[in-house]
């Protein structure tokens, strides 16, 4: 698994941007880290990537932000709110989640899929730990960055 360490919230993006060139329909992205890691940044990174327009902002509150009008559609959840599987599938969520008709993007993808699984294609982790106030070790098993 590759490790990069980023200085910024420029680099973040930056490594988001990488990953999302690469990125296809039907990918999920698990994001793990705690709250403030940079899971939004990198977003923003790939949704640069994707063409698409507007900036990629937290949906904490609403669940669920799509992003269209570039070569993919971009989902970005987040599952802070919701407890467990269950609640996930009370939300609806489960389209993005399985085999989406786009890239999702989600965060706090633990709460839908407790434990990664090395190896397991159908989703990839991308995990960021705060080093200090500014660094970042982000740790992810896409091979497009």
């Amino acid at each position: 698994m590759p490790v990069v360490i980023s200085q910024s919230v420029q680099e973040t993006e930056a490594l988001g941007e990488r990953l999302g060139r690469s990125a296809r329909r039907g990918d999920v992205f698990g994001l793990r880290g705690e709250l403030g890691a940079g899971k939004t940044a990198l977003v923003r990174g790939f949704v640069r990537a994707l063409g698409c327009p507007g900036r990629a902002h937290s949906p904490t509150f609403s669940l669920l932000n799509s992003y269209s009008g570039g070569r993919e559609p971009l989902f970005h959840l987040d599952l802070y709110r919701l407890s467990g599987a269950a609640e996930v599938q009370g939300a609806g969520l489960e389209e993005y989640l399985i085999r989406p008709e786009g890239i999702s993007l989600v965060e706090w993808m633990e709460r839908w899929s407790p434990e990664p699984s090395p190896g397991d294609p159908a989703i990839r982790w991308i995990s960021i730990r705060i080093l200090d106030e500014l660094s970042r070790e982000i740790t992810h098993d896409h091979p497009g960055a």
